[in-house]
């Protein structure tokens, strides 16, 4: 029994984590109570879910995004501008997603041609009109004083209204999100991706689509900042231009690069790092760039594979010389 047990927990390893994981969160706003708290592990929900999709593009499928903020935008615009007309949020929330994918795949179809740096400043670029957009559409956007009174979140017959709901609410997304990642990797797509990282050349002489890949993957991730923004919109109730800006996406990217490239489960633990870090900086917050900056060198050198797979491996290589030791000290002298 413990045998069968045991080969069930290694099977389904991920499954099993997902939904420990799931468990332990459900029991955190019955724990913590503190409306304050609450709002940060909120926020941290919201860029969890960017950096879920942007880990796709950046550390599964090897390519550089510096406009996901303006995805992120044009998601919390849109569901705003949809639940200030009328339209449930329910149904805003999918409706912006799908216009967000197609608006992706008219970007990605010209822009994914590039490559590296040139696909950095492409994507910036367009970060960039995106903000101009929001800034200057003051009779749709409400120009930067932005939008306000947008209605929270809700289902038929049911609001999510208040902090502890908004957990179930924003987390319960990151979940769903985590696990549809994972299912992702995994799939013969996933290791598309993964070839597609690690050569292009040699992906496609193995009759991968790369190009195909490549615009599929941004899609996806798009989709993710899409929903993010939307849930942020009608957590907020009040969204400004400001929030969506190239500052936006960088921070995406760092978090994508402390939680770990091609790690999904270091992808939570970035976004709660680089979120947390203004609450723990205090009066330092006016270096808070540089700070992210010295941050991401030092994560990079000590820990290259990110912040979370790092500590995993120097937390297993501790327990492998601590279990090695005793058979060290009990071998027999050799005599000569």
């Amino acid at each position: 029994m413990t045998e069968r047990a045991v080969w069930f927990a290694r099977r389904h390893a991920t499954g099993l984590t997902v939904t420990i994981t799931a468990l332990v969160l459900a029991g955190v706003p019955l724990v913590l109570r503190n409306p304050y708290k609450l709002g940060i592990l909120n926020l941290i929900a919201v860029h969890a879910i960017v950096v879920l999709g942007l880990n796709l593009f950046i550390g599964y499928a090897g390519q550089i995004s510096l406009g996901h903020a303006a995805f992120f935008g044009i998601g919390a615009y849109g569901s705003g501008v949809l639940a200030l007309i009328g339209v449930p949020p329910w149904i805003a929330l999918p409706l912006t997603a799908i216009a967000v994918a197609l608006a992706a795949l008219l970007i990605g179809v010209p822009t994914l041609r590039l490559s590296g740096h040139y696909l950095a400043m492409a994507t910036l670029g367009f970060n960039i009109v995106v903000h101009h957009v929001f800034v200057q559409w003051d009779a749709v956007t409400g120009g930067p004083s932005g939008l306000s009174g947008i209605p929270s979140f809700v289902v038929p017959g049911f609001v999510f209204q208040g902090e502890q709901r908004q957990f179930y609410l924003l987390w319960g997304a990151v979940v769903i999100g985590l696990t549809l990642a994972l299912n992702l990797v995994r799939s013969g797509v996933g290791r598309g991706l993964a070839a597609l990282a690690e050569d292009e050349v040699a992906a496609a002489a193995l009759g991968i689509n790369v190009r195909r890949g490549k615009i599929a993957v941004f899609a996806i991730s798009a989709i993710f900042a899409s929903v993010a923004g939307s849930l942020f919109a009608h957590y907020m109730g009040t969204i400004t231009p400001d929030t969506f800006g190239i500052f936006a996406s960088i921070d995406f990217v760092i978090m994508v690069i402390i939680g770990g490239l091609g790690s999904l489960w270091g992808s939570l633990a970035g976004a709660a790092f680089v979120t947390l870090l203004p609450n723990v900086l205090g009066d330092l917050d006016a270096w808070r760039d540089i700070i992210h900056g010295l941050i991401v060198v030092i994560v990079l050198t000590l820990l290259p594979r990110g912040l979370l797979p790092g500590v995993v491996r120097a937390m297993a290589t501790a327990i492998g010389k601590q279990r090695r030791a005793p058979r060290t000290e009990s071998m027999p002298a050799v005599r000569g």
